[in-house]
């Protein structure tokens, strides 16, 4: 994940200004000029190393923590069996698939295209031409093939954890998956 983030930062830094760039009149008018600014600022500020090798690690590290504490209680609601660690492991061996095979082949496709826009393993790779703003884009973009192929090996794991049937697990990992996604997308359009 960080080599991932380390690799691909220069061009998702570019994106991001570039974006801002095309933007600057929307999101003056949305943010003011101040807010806009600093926005910019920001970006450019950001330092490659501090950002790629200890904020996104930690950043997912957190996230994955919460995470299986979240399925961990979805968990309860079906088995007695199953405890925080187990969980835990699971979900972080499903996500090898993910931050390894995923993020090397979007790291490929990164450093190939010289852009973070518009790379990506989700549905949204079959609309290029789609605005990375607009709803749509935010709902396909959950539908990540890597992401499902995750969640269906974190269902074998939770199987095994809660020691309840295939079917049961899959329903409460592909649950996760659901709320996560419908997270993001709301985080996305409050944007």
């Amino acid at each position: 994940l960080a080599l991932h983030s380390y690799l691909v930062f220069p061009y998702g830094q570019k994106d991001s200004l570039a974006f801002l760039e095309d933007n600057a009149a929307r999101f003056q008018e949305k943010w003011g000029e101040a807010r806009y600014d600093s926005a910019v600022d920001r970006i450019k500020g950001q330092d490659r190393v501090l950002t790629s090798l200890l904020i996104t690690p930690l950043t997912f590290l957190v996230g994955l923590l919460f995470s299986a504490l979240i399925v961990l209680g979805m968990g309860r609601l079906v088995s007695t069996q199953g405890h925080y660690l187990q969980v835990f492991s699971s979900l972080l061996y499903a996500n090898f698939v993910d931050k390894l095979l995923g993020n090397a082949l979007r790291t490929f496709l990164i450093l190939s295209r010289k852009s973070v826009v518009q790379t990506s393993t989700s549905l949204t790779v079959f609309f290029p031409k789609m605005e990375i703003l607009s709803p749509a884009h935010s709902v396909l973009s959950q539908v990540d093939f890597f992401q499902l192929w995750m969640f269906g090996l974190l269902g074998i794991g939770l199987a095994a954890a809660f020691k309840i049937n295939l079917r049961k697990a899959l329903f409460i990992s592909f649950t996760f998956w659901l709320l996560k996604s419908l997270l993001m997308i709301a985080l996305t359009l409050a944007r």
